[in-house]
């Protein structure tokens, strides 16, 4: 135990001290008691020096690194984070004239901060090492698939019905196998014999996009495979940076393949798990727009606008047509502001934007008549799910608004809805409304009913008056 000094109640010139013990105090001469003082305060003096020496090398560290650090950043050009390193820089140089002083305390929570920042840093600059130490790659396969990813899949049996030679799960040959997507491939670790280069991929788009008319498998089978195969596509040209014209027609082919996959799985009810199907169709659909509208901002040149680009960005708005979903996360209040005025003013802007309009009215009445005279067929596949609701709910209107004792004729209703008489009235069952016959046989609605409610499994498939090229 340390030796605990204290003073007797004798004067200090008597040079007598105390030293507590077990058994009470004893004195201590002044000779010894000398001593000991002497030897405390050097040990005093050693430890205070040492520790004060551990203080300084931490705050020249830390200094050092910091200062690594920034010029490490000012290297790799992270224009993002020089006001957050400048504030590094400051804050550690503080920290390290702050340790000179005795009175120092560090506190709390700034280590964990600065490790914060620092780990921040270090991923910013491992993403722009990822995007701009590596030169630019150039594939060089000549196949629509590569060689060894071919003989891998022959030997796992990973081929399917589309890449079979003569139905063989273990043959195929290069006419046949497409390289599939994979997703945890980098750049930076792929070979250019691996990458397919523009004038394959071109190829290969255009086989898979004539399987789409394929009837020997049912539609989910088709469109897995072609959903795969040109997600695959997109992968290529990204790690190619290809952003040229070409591209944009590829794009928007792509684009096109995902828009009437809407339509056709919103049709499909034999699979049980359509509906995540069409989930993942959905997001790669806004996923292939985003991009095709990036090419086009970057190939634009003096304000010109590419022939097809009016109707793929009215297709931006007919995604947003019900404001309780977003699917591509910007409003279109703020979405409509970076849009060219000779987009603004194409017909086909006019048409999305007045469908919008009569949409959230709820006039269906001029909803369905601008519908059946300007939609083209893009439009009308993303438009297709919004009819039935809008079909069920003037039905709604009509039987809370109309006079009870004079009930509607079907045959006028069905020629402002777009639809066959044998069809609205199987819309009329599934929500909840009966129908009758008058004395010439003419089909009416009775109004006023309180059975009225939309079919909990959703709507069925029902033809549209006047576009029915739309509906092969």
């Amino acid at each position: 135990m340390p030796v605990l000094l204290k003073p007797s109640p004798s004067p200090l010139t008597k040079s007598v001290f105390r030293i507590p013990s077990r058994g009470g105090c004893h004195r201590l001469p002044s000779q010894q008691l000398q001593r000991c003082l002497a030897v405390v305060t050097f040990l005093g003096e050693r430890t205070m020096e040492r520790s004060h020496q551990n203080r300084k090398g931490r705050g020249n560290h830390s200094s050092s690194s910091s200062s690594s650090q920034s010029t490490r950043i000012r290297n790799t050009k992270v224009s993002n984070f020089n006001e957050s390193s400048s504030a590094t820089n400051y804050a550690t140089n503080n920290r390290s004239n702050a340790h000179d002083d005795p009175q120092w305390k560090p506190r709390r929570g700034n280590t964990s901060s600065s490790n914060t920042q620092k780990e921040k840093i270090k991923t910013e600059e491992d993403k722009e090492a990822d995007s701009s130490d590596f030169p630019r790659l150039i594939g060089t396969c000549p196949f629509m698939c590569p060689e060894s990813e071919r003989s891998q899949r022959e030997r796992l049996q990973d081929l399917a019905v589309f890449e079979r030679l003569h139905g063989n799960p273990r043959k195929t040959s290069p006419a046949l196998a497409v390289k599939k997507f994979c997703r945890t491939i980098s750049a930076k670790h792929m070979q250019a014999s691996d990458v397919r280069p523009l004038p394959v991929l071109e190829d290969t788009l255009a086989y898979l996009l004539n399987l789409l008319d394929s009837t020997d498998h049912p539609f989910e089978v088709v469109h897995d495979f072609i959903f795969d195969r040109t997600r695959s596509i997109r992968q290529d040209l990204s790690m190619q940076n290809i952003v040229d014209d070409k591209s944009i027609y590829m794009y928007e082919k792509m684009v096109k393949f995902h828009v009437i996959s809407h339509l056709k799985l919103q049709r499909c009810r034999s699979s049980s798990n359509i509906s995540s199907v069409h989930y993942l169709n959905m997001e790669q659909l806004t996923k292939a727009l985003t991009s095709l509208y990036n090419l086009y901002d970057t190939n634009r040149d003096s304000g010109t606008v590419y022939r097809n680009e009016a109707e793929f960005r009215s297709l931006y708005v007919l995604l947003h047509l019900d404001s309780n979903t977003r699917p591509m996360g910007e409003s279109l209040s703020l979405w409509f502001r970076f849009v060219l005025h000779p987009i603004i003013r194409s017909k086909e802007m006019c048409f999305a934007r007045s469908v919008l309009r009569f949409y959230q009215m709820g006039n269906y009445m001029r909803f369905f008549s601008t519908i059946s005279a300007e939609a083209s067929y893009l439009q009308y596949c993303i438009l297709e799910p919004y009819i039935n609701k809008v079909r069920a709910l003037s039905l709604s209107y009509i039987n809370n608004a109309s006079y009870k004792l004079h009930p509607y004729p079907l045959v006028h209703l069905s020629k402002l809805l777009k639809m066959k008489e044998s069809d609205l009235e199987v819309l009329c069952s599934a929500c909840g409304l009966e129908t009758c016959a008058d004395d010439m046989g003419n089909k009416l609605l009775p109004t006023k009913q309180t059975t009225f409610c939309c079919p909990k499994e959703g709507f069925q498939s029902y033809n549209f008056t006047g576009l029915e090229q739309f509906e092969s």
